[in-house]
């Protein structure tokens, strides 16, 4: 039996997906999160066999939620399921430790084969992410987009301040400092040409860095 967590803010389609995978013998659903600090906690305490997480969730969001799970937990491999099919997610994820990469456009039975997959120690991959990665390690570092050019950080900070989060939020989410955060606000308007938060929001919107 391969016991999983399930990481994403909506329970609606936490509810969804439990039901694909536990449609499956071989697969049981052992806990939910509704946000990264959460999916974290349970990583830690619950030990499953996979973790599926979500990039967008509120406070700490899935790429940071591979990044602690990759230096704390590191037996435990990380399926991202989401919205995002853009390139840069699909790279900063795998940059970040997870070892599958699914869309919620994939047919459940993707879902299942890339559970059952990583468990087994392989990796999963859609069509779209593997001509992604092979992409990038065509280009190597030539001709980087400017949300290529971000950090990790810097695009989180982004990604926050676009759907309205505070500096002492994100501070939070990210355990840094609130000075900290403003750092990064003036790289990012520096590094974009933008000038205030609006423009921040706009462009995320443009990039779909953030969805709806």
């Amino acid at each position: 039996m391969i016991k999983v967590l399930l990481a994403d803010d909506h329970s609606i389609v936490r509810e969804g997906l439990r039901k694909v995978l536990e449609d499956d013998n071989e697969i049981r659903v052992i806990a939910e999160a509704p946000d990264g600090e959460t999916a974290f906690d349970k990583a830690m305490s619950q030990h499953p066999d996979v973790a599926v997480i979500d990039i967008s969730m509120p406070g700490m969001d899935g790429l940071e939620v591979v990044t602690r799970m990759a230096a704390y937990c590191p037996e435990i491999p990380v399926l991202i399921l989401t919205m995002h099919e853009e390139e840069q997610y699909v790279i900063r994820a795998i940059e970040s430790g997870a070892m599958g990469y699914v869309t919620k456009q994939s047919a459940p039975e993707q879902l299942v084969a890339a559970v059952k997959k990583i468990n087994a120690g392989g990796r999963y991959l859609t069509e779209k992410a593997s001509e992604a990665l092979a992409l990038r390690l065509i280009r190597g570092n030539k001709d980087k987009s400017l949300t290529e050019s971000l950090s990790m950080r810097e695009l989180q900070v982004l990604r926050m301040l676009a759907t309205g989060s505070t500096n002492r939020e994100i501070a939070t989410a990210y355990n840094i400092s609130v000075k900290t955060v403003d750092t990064y606000r003036s790289r990012l308007l520096k590094k974009l040409n933008l000038r205030n938060n609006s423009d921040l929001s706009r462009y995320a919107i443009q990039n779909k860095l953030v969805e709806f």
